[in-house]
């Protein structure tokens, strides 16, 4: 749940070009005051203002902030800077439109449904390409986990910003392609109020995505965007979780949803809790497992009675107001408080289920061994259907997967939070990588399995594995230029096949799969507006 690692840092003439470019972003308004006639004679009754729009879905300041406008020119020029720009552009095609980037400001909700403020960036195409013009598909896109709290994709451009890479990503796939997109931050994180982030609260950031969508279209006649009718929704990571939990919201609210593309989604989140404490843990854990026992704490209030009911003594205190954070994680780790690697003890029981993952194991861990001991017991007595380690077909296609009754207060908050318990009525792809370390793609798998099972017709769910190659459809150049991404890195890195293998599982769900599962997306989103979606 990691987000792509961002470009290298621009040249002396990039950064000239963004400053050109912030500098003249300003958009100045001028309103021409009607007569008021201050001399009547009262036959009117005094006009009420209307009540001021304070709730869900309510705009901070319209029209948003102009942060950044490129021309497709522009942006063409900033990616073919260096070797990780001009990748992307094999990817995403060359830009079609520039973009307008607006700093958006809206009201929406926490984890326990108290008042908060979030941020988002919307991204509206410019230009003279039939595409860039007139009324455009909305996407609506969902970030991956970030543990930085000044996270804000609207400073796409800002190589110093954490969102830089991702955003980046997003606007060469999407905005510059003709895409509207909204992208918000997310509740507890720029701007935010809210002293902590909901994470994988599905409730919360499904409202949390469709109030920042609600925002931005009554910024739409002030910001010269119109919208087509067509809305999409996707993300990645974190991201794909909540883009199909704002599909789930918008559905369950009788709003408009065209088609959803969660990629890489812990959208099974039960299953993937399981297998972490069962000995299948993911790459990032010493993050993710603070990140939603703080979130599924606010949430419910049951999840520890003290973190030190989890955590061991070193890192308990403090540990559930420690992210996100304005402090960089490689410093958190530096400071000890956080491991970086070392999930449980060496010599957990249980232990992991593969040698290579015993790098999660060790001194200095995070999670005490009695804590693992109640979680893999309340497993035991207690199993969920859809969460069968070792997988099997039975498992992964169960129209009750979560036919169970746990008592742990963070497994009862993984199935409360799981996505299995709906089925969309629209089209859906999801994509992932069979071989990724940090969403188990058995979560796609068995999220997929289970939308069939109740139902869902084939030809409504789309899944692509970005590893398997041996099939072709319409997705087939996607697959193929994640398996030649990955040799390229390989023949890139010093030292032995073993070397070579690490370097591409830390890449993997951070830089390798995002642009492809991407490319995937908006093939598919074009797809289904070509068939009048």
């Amino acid at each position: 749940m990691q987000r792509p690692v961002p470009p290298a840092r621009p040249s002396a003439s990039s950064r000239h070009l963004f400053a050109v470019a912030l500098a003249g972003a300003a958009l100045l308004l001028s309103a021409c005051g009607g007569g008021g006639g201050g001399g009547g004679i009262g036959i009117f009754p005094p006009t009420t203002p209307p009540p001021e729009d304070t709730g869900r879905g309510s705009v901070v300041t319209n029209p948003p902030e102009r942060v950044l406008s490129l021309s497709a020119g522009d942006f063409r020029a900033l990616l073919q800077l260096d070797d990780k720009g001009k990748a992307l552009l094999q990817v995403s095609g060359q830009p079609k439109c520039g973009i307008d980037t607006r700093y958006l400001e809206y009201r929406t909700v926490g984890g326990k449904g108290e008042a908060t403020n979030a941020t988002a960036a919307i991204m509206v195409p410019r230009g003279g390409d039939a595409a860039c013009s007139g009324p455009r598909p909305i996407v609506l896109y969902a970030h991956g986990t970030n543990a930085a709290r000044d996270y804000n994709i609207a400073k796409w451009a800002d190589v110093n910003q954490a969102a830089a890479g991702e955003g980046v990503v997003v606007a060469a796939m999407l905005a510059a392609q003709g895409f509207i997109v909204v992208a918000p931050n997310y509740a507890g994180y720029d701007k935010s109020t809210l002293p902590y982030h909901p994470y994988l609260n599905g409730d919360q950031q499904g409202k949390d995505m469709v109030d920042a969508l609600t925002a931005a279209r009554k910024t739409f006649a002030n910001i010269d965007a119109s919208d087509a009718g067509s809305l999409f929704v996707t993300g990645y990571s974190q991201g794909g979780y909540v883009a199909l939990a704002a599909h789930r919201e918008l559905q369950a609210t009788g709003k408009t949803v065209t088609a959803s593309a969660p990629l890489s989604a812990p959208s099974a989140i039960s299953l993937l809790v399981d297998y972490n404490f069962k000995g299948w843990p993911a790459l990032g854990s010493t993050l993710f497992v603070p990140l939603l026992s703080t979130s599924w704490q606010q949430q419910f209030g049951d999840v520890y009675g003290s973190t030190s009911d989890i955590y061991e003594a070193q890192y308990a205190t403090g540990i559930d107001t420690l992210l996100p954070s304005l402090t960089p994680t490689s410093t958190l780790i530096a400071q000890g408080k956080l491991p970086q690697l070392a999930l449980y003890p060496a010599g957990a029981t249980p232990g992991p289920v593969d040698p290579s993952l015993s790098i999660f194991y060790g001194a200095g861990n995070l999670v005490r061994q009695s804590y693992l001991t109640r979680a893999s017991s309340d497993i035991d007595a207690n199993g969920c259907p859809g969460n069968a380690l070792k997988a099997t077909p039975a498992s992964l296609s169960s129209a009750t997967p979560l036919d169970c009754a746990p008592t742990l207060g963070f497994r009862k908050a993984a199935r409360a939070n799981d996505l299995r318990n709906w089925v969309p009525a629209k089209p859906v792809l999801m994509c992932g990588g069979a071989q990724d370390p940090t969403v188990n793609f058995l979560s796609t798998r068995a999220t997929a399995g289970y939308f069939r099972a109740k139902g869902m017709p084939a030809q409504q769910l789309t899944v692509v594995d970005l590893e398997d190659n041996a099939t072709t459809d319409a997705y087939s150049a996607a697959r193929a230029g994640f398996a030649q991404a990955k040799d390229v890195l390989k023949q890139g890195t010093e030292g032995s096949d073993a070397d070579k293998d690490r370097a591409v599982m830390l890449a993997y769900h951070g830089t390798l799969a995002p642009p492809f599962c991407l490319a995937a997306a908006r093939g598919f989103f074009q797809g289904v507006l070509a068939a009048g979606g």
